[in-house]
């Protein structure tokens, strides 16, 4: 008789098979470490970064290492995991809190308090965000957790060692989803130009990783069960590939030819005109913005008697103070009002403690909010900081956000800004540019001007460049007369023309739409065809002040092929006297200004002064204006009265009364879709592969129940007993008889499913379909059965389980050596050990 052989693999071989394990998960996870790190690395561009990739990284690496070594439970590295974040997040997260024992104490309630808020403020805030606050503690807990998960999963023996997939590219997703709008610039090889080349060599490199340690994970797992079958067989069975492997290879290798070439070249042609849409894609006060009244709407209403004198800002800081203060930049333009989009370049982004703002002069400028109102915050320059004072800084300072390609700031917290908000602005004014020098780039997009301003244009351009616009402007504003108001019947002139020495008042109406606009070029061309023009000189004859001259100045921008944008301000400093100023820092309602951005070839972008001459009044025989009439009209008895509807609210107002607007507003539904489904595509990348598993069983569930054939029907329902024995956790005997499985799962009904398995199967008796029905509700008493039997993370650990799906594919050895296989079809094993016919 011979000796029972040790299924159990000599201690050599199973170290010589545990260390290449280790060693390819080890190479993954560093390449996913390593991947992920380029991929973050624009989001915070910090020498901390780097510091911080490495102690997490191998922090998580050593504590995976002691728990397999220890032979420790997943709980024990969960632990670990947080007793190590405890011990790194100061130091490596929240570094500018090592000041003292007090500042690490709070340095370490931020840490974990940015365990939940970091993530959001890490989508609201420019980069890079450096080492601003606590938005270290999101990298902190990708490399520290990701790379524990990772390298956990990817030494595994079973077949969840295939989830450590999911872990290394969500690590990898993190810089790419919380990055830049933008994508890297194009990279030239010779002829070639590459479009996004990091984003597609890191997306690139992850998904070969990914392939590559699953291949060579599959194959070690074939090599390892081939090298068990020989240890029970006579025959040698040795890891040689074969013709159909090699074909496998070959043809897995072309797939991976195909994808790489795929994505080098098709994706970068498709996405290169494409914006990129990350998470801070759906993040800023676009709603407030939307929601807001143009400033250049209300521009008139500042120019009022109750309004010209209110300061609304002053403006201190000694000899670095800016030019210009800017409140708002208007980028879009419907033909009724220009506004702000909220999303040009960038977007509106929250500030860190600093940012890059380029070459230039650097300035600085104290402000205090006085009798400003509203969102639009007074900025200068290209900003580098904002550092905001009074009872109100912190809230400032989380709900300012700021746009670098606009260059312009929004206050949303409670409102907006109030009377005593202050706070110190740290900026770089860039040179002032020539706009002669400046080249249309040829791509303006938005609304066009109307005929008599396209005529206007054509007779007078000499050209389609910088020289042309200027030249333009320069007589537009010669031709032009400044005017803030309608002429007021039997009053004093008003406020507003005190400041200007020897002006004859001429009225002019409000609104900057299309129509108006072209009114003011309608007036230009009929005075140059009088010929009392010619003979007076004077071709002054448009009307009105920087609100339509600024938008005047944008639509010939976009006729020469200029983009162009409106820019609501005020000035410090002007060597052009006709331009108002801000008397001393103290900038009232008087002092507001419009003036006009044009953007060359070179992305330049260039301020133009609109504002027209007071000087030399219009020719009162042609441009007199006559203030609006309401004719009243004598209505006879017979007419019946019909009450109007209700006024519809304008941006274009000449007060400041307090309006209203019941109207359904819809404004907020495109963000809250937008960061739905973000959320939600988030949602089903994490939950997607767990139910799909779910989705999968109850498919298989449902054809086994259905099946045509009653026989097929109830052996269905056999297998769906066994899979649920084997997803909550029942070791199938290595007998292949149904009871013998029935006997070793242990549920109260399972030897009466075996023997009704095997009547129905082996029988010549009839099967009918109430024999089906109740077989069919035993197997889904015995499944509940087996799950309550279990605690609540065993049962959502079943039903998540694989093991049913792959129980085929690596069957366990029988007692006698041969692989255990299937169980249908089986017959009952005998007394004597043989199968009954």
């Amino acid at each position: 008789m011979s000796a029972r052989r040790d299924p159990r693999p000599p201690a050599r071989r199973r170290d010589a098979s545990v260390a290449p394990r280790w060693s390819a998960a080890a190479v993954y996870t560093a390449m996913c470490v390593l991947l992920a790190a380029v991929a973050a690395w624009p989001v915070y561009a910090s020498a901390a970064f780097p510091v911080l990739v490495v102690v997490a990284s191998l922090t998580g690496s050593g504590l995976v290492a002691l728990m397999a070594w220890r032979r420790w439970g997943g709980w024990v590295l969960a632990g670990g995991l947080l007793i190590a974040f405890a011990a790194l997040c100061v130091p490596l997260a929240v570094p500018s809190r090592l000041t003292s024992p007090l500042d690490v104490l709070r340095g370490l309630g931020e840490s974990f308090g940015g365990l939940l808020v970091a993530w959001k403020d890490l989508v609201t805030v420019d980069l890079p965000v450096g080492t601003y606050r606590n938005l270290l503690v999101p990298a902190l807990v990708v490399f520290l957790v990701g790379t524990a998960l990772t390298l956990a999963l990817a030494v595994r023996t079973d077949r969840l060692a295939v989830a450590a997939v999911v872990p290394g590219l969500a690590m990898t997703g993190f810089g790419l989803f919380f990055g830049r709008t933008g994508t890297s610039a194009p990279l030239a090889l010779g002829p070639i130009v590459l479009s996004a080349p990091v984003e597609t060599g890191v997306g690139l490199g992850a998904l070969l990783a990914a392939v590559l340690w699953l291949s060579w994970r599959a194959r070690d797992e074939r090599g390892r069960a081939l090298e068990r079958a020989s240890e029970v067989s006579a025959v040698a069975v040795g890891r040689g590939s074969s013709a159909t492997d090699r074909r496998r290879h070959a043809l897995g290798a072309g797939m991976l030819v195909v994808a790489v070439v795929a994505t080098v070249t098709v994706v970068p042609a498709l996405a290169r005109d494409a914006d990129r849409q990350v998470l801070r894609s759906a993040a800023g006060p676009e709603r407030q913005i939307a929601e807001a009244v143009s400033p250049l709407a209300e521009y008139r209403s500042m120019f009022s008697d109750a309004r010209s004198d209110d300061v609304l800002f002053r403006v201190s800081g000694g000899d670095a103070l800016p030019e210009r203060i800017r409140i708002a930049t208007l980028d879009t333009y419907d033909g009724e009002v220009f506004r702000a989009s909220g999303d040009e370049g960038g977007g509106f982004v929250r500030l860190p403690s600093s940012r890059d703002a380029g070459q230039g002069r650097a300035v600085q400028a104290d402000i205090d909010i006085v009798d400003l109102s509203g969102i639009w915050m007074p900025t200068a320059g290209r900003l580098s900081s904002a550092a905001f004072e009074g009872d109100r800084r912190a809230v400032l300072a989380d709900r300012f956000y700021y746009s670098a390609d606009a260059e312009a700031g929004v206050q949303i917290a409670d409102g907006g800004l109030r009377n005593g908000d202050a706070y110190r602005l740290s900026a770089v004014e860039p040179s002032t540019e020539d706009l002669t020098a400046l080249r249309p780039p040829g791509d303006a997009a938005g609304s066009a001007g109307g005929d008599n301003l396209r005529r206007w244009v054509e007779e007078h351009a000499a050209g389609s460049d910088g020289a042309a616009l200027q030249a333009l402007v320069q007589l537009l504003r010669e031709r032009g007369y400044l005017s803030h108001s309608l002429a007021p019947e039997g009053a004093a002139p008003p406020a507003w023309t005190a400041d200007l020495p020897g002006y004859q008042l001429q009225p002019s109406a409000s609104g900057h739409s299309i129509a108006r606009v072209d009114r003011m070029f309608e007036r230009l061309l009929e005075r140059e065809d009088d010929p009392r023009a010619a003979a007076s000189d004077n071709y002054v004859a448009a009307v009105g002040d920087d609100e339509q001259f600024a938008v005047a100045t944008a639509l010939i921008a976009h006729e020469l092929g200029f983009p162009a944008r409106v820019v609501v301000g005020t000035r410090l400093s002007s060597a052009d006297s006709a331009l108002a100023t801000c008397e001393a820092g103290e900038c009232r309602a008087r002092d507001l200004s419009a003036w006009t951005e044009v953007r060359g070839d070179d992305g330049r972008w260039v301020a133009v002064d609109v504002t027209p001459q007071y000087e030399k009044s219009p020719s009162l025989e042609v441009t007199q204006q006559q203030d609006p009439e309401n004719v009243t009209e004598v209505r006879p008895e017979t007419v019946d009265e019909v009450v109007p509807p209700e006024p519809v609210q304008e941006d274009n107002s000449l007060d400041d009364d307090a309006r209203t607007d019941d109207s359904l507003d819809l404004a907020w539904l495109w963000s809250a879709l937008r960061i739905s489904g973000v959320v939600l595509a988030i949602l089903l990348i994490l939950v997607g592969p767990f139910l799909a598993v779910i989705v999968a069983k109850s498919v298989r569930r449902r054809g086994r129940r259905r099946d045509p054939d009653p026989r097929s029907a109830i052996a269905g329902g056999w297998d769906e007993y066994v899979d649920a024995g084997v997803d909550s956790g029942r070791s199938v005997p290595r007998s292949p008889t149904r009871r013998e499985v029935a006997a070793a799962f242990a549920t109260p009904s399972g030897v009466r499913l075996a023997d009704d398995a095997d009547r129905a199967v082996f029988s010549s008796a009839d099967v009918g379909a109430d024999e089906v029905s109740a077989f069919w509700r035993i197997v889904d008493e015995e499944r509940r059965a087996m799950t309550r039997q279990r605690g609540f993370w065993r049962r959502v650990r079943a039903a998540l389980s694989l093991r049913s799906f792959l129980r085929f594919l690596a069957p366990r050895r029988s007692r006698r050596g041969t692989p255990h296989r299937d169980e249908r079809g089986k017959r009952p094993t005998a007394p004597g050990g043989r199968e009954t016919t």
